[in-house]
């Protein structure tokens, strides 16, 4: 099994910036790709960003590609999502995600919310 916690959400002013970090734990060894997705209220949850390092891939969602940046720190097992120019419409949970691919995500965190609103 693997535990992912998600830290870093909050209220953010409109065009602010946010930085999300998932801490993993457990059986690492088991998953290539590590990603992060969302939902807002009353909506289905929507990929954003996914990484395999081992891979060489990354991959964005096109509704935040150039404002949101997926990175890695493999020696602390984190993924982080860097969030800029943040829109009202950004405002949902977030979640961690790991997997064997960035297609194939089969452990969750259990979300963090972000808010963007003056």
């Amino acid at each position: 099994q693997v535990q992912l916690v998600e830290s870093g959400g909050g209220l953010v002013q409109p065009g602010g910036s946010l930085r999300l970090s998932c801490a993993a734990s457990g059986s690492i060894f088991s998953i290539n790709a590590m990603g992060w997705f969302r939902q807002a209220p009353g909506k289905e949850r929507e990929f954003l960003a996914a990484s395999s390092r081992s891979a060489g891939i990354t991959r964005y969602a096109d509704s935040v590609k150039g404002r949101f940046t997926i990175s890695e720190d493999n020696a602390k097992n984190t993924v982080y999502l860097q969030m800029n120019t943040l829109k009202p419409e950004d405002t949902a949970v977030y979640y961690c995600a790991a997997g064997p691919s960035t297609y194939i995500m089969n452990y969750w965190g259990k979300g963090t919310l972000v808010t963007v609103s003056s």
